[in-house]
C-alpha cells in the first residue's frame, strides 16, 4: 500500500470538499496530479477498483467520492475501471472516531468481490484516506478470496500516527 499525500492541508481540505460539499471536479484534478506518482511505483496492474460505499451511504451521498478520483485516474493510466468488481455486503458504522480495534471489527468481512471480474487479475484497490489500513485489508481479503492474483492498494492520503483519528 502506498499513499500519495499526507492527510493534512491542502489535501485534507480538498478531500473534505469532495466528500461533504459535492465539489466533484476535484476528483479530476487529484487524478491528474496523482498519475505520475502511480506510474513511478511501476506496479503491473490490470484494473482499478475503488473501495465501495454501502448502499445506505451511497443513497445518502449520491456518489462514491473515491470513484470520482479513481475513474479519471484509471483513464490516465490506461487501466480498466471496474467498480463492479467489489461491493460492500453489509452496512458498517462510519470509521470516524473509532479506535483501531473498533475499526478492524467494523469492516471485518464487510466486502465481497466478483470472481468473474477479478480472478487471475492484478488489482489496484483505491481509497481516499488510510488510517489503520482496516478497510484496505478487508477489501484485499475479499479480492484474494475471489481469486485476484495480486492486490496493490493506493490511497489519496495517509493519516499519520500523530493525527487525531476523530478527524479522519
Amino acid at each position: 500500500m502506498r499513499s500519495w499525500a499526507v492527510f493534512d492541508s491542502p489535501v485534507q481540505n480538498a478531500l473534505h470538499t469532495l466528500k461533504y460539499r459535492r465539489n466533484m471536479g476535484i476528483g479530476d484534478a487529484l487524478a491528474r496530479d496523482m498519475a505520475g506518482f502511480v506510474r513511478s511505483l511501476q506496479w503491473n496492474v490490470d484494473m482499478l477498483i475503488p473501495v465501495p460505499l454501502g448502499k445506505k451511504r451511497l443513497k445518502e451521498r449520491g456518489y462514491n467520492q473515491v470513484g470520482l478520483v479513481a475513474r479519471p485516474l484509471a483513464y490516465e493510466l490506461g487501466l480498466q475501471y471496474a467498480p463492479q468488481g467489489l461491493w460492500k455486503s453489509r452496512d458498517t458504522r462510519s470509521q470516524v472516531g473509532l479506535t483501531i480495534s473498533e475499526r478492524r471489527e467494523n469492516v471485518l468481512k464487510a466486502f465481497q468481490a466478483e470472481a468473474e471480474i477479478v480472478k487471475r487479475r492484478s488489482v489496484l484497490l483505491m481509497d481516499d484516506v488510510a488510517t489503520t489500513g482496516s478497510t484496505i485489508h478487508s477489501c484485499a481479503e475479499a479480492l484474494c478470496s475471489a481469486g485476484a492474483r495480486e492486490v496493490y492498494a493506493l490511497t489519496i492520503a495517509r493519516a499519520l500516527p500523530h493525527h487525531d483519528l476523530n478527524r479522519v
